[in-house]
């Protein structure tokens, strides 16, 4: 993290097309890092991130699902927008966690 970035909140989840890792939200972006566990003896190894999205790029944040929750939120990136959708155990505290960090962001 960069000097004076805070994490506010992070998750072990699932991205739809990314599959399993760790969502981080911190007060300057939101990060995907890849994971790899082994079930035999517990362990779980940080892998890359490959989602790096500054707060200022987020476009749209919403969440969807019933028995599946999930915080979406669409972003600008260097090809035009994308849209990525994590399976998160409290998909409305994330949803107001992301939208509160980038409220913030603007003042």
């Amino acid at each position: 993290m960069e000097e004076g970035e805070k994490k506010i909140r992070q998750e072990d989840c699932s991205e739809d097309a990314l599959l399993a890792g760790i969502l981080t939200l911190t007060n300057r972006r939101l990060a995907f890092d890849k994971t790899k566990g082994r079930i035999m003896d517990f362990t779980k190894k940080f892998g890359d991130t490959v989602i790096d999205v500054p707060l200022g790029d987020v476009e749209k944040v919403w969440k969807e699902g019933w028995l599946m929750k999930k915080v979406c939120f669409t972003a600008r990136v260097d090809d035009g927008t994308k849209t990525y959708k994590f399976g998160v155990f409290s998909n409305g505290s994330w949803l107001e966690s992301i939208q509160q960090a980038i409220g913030d962001l603007d003042k």
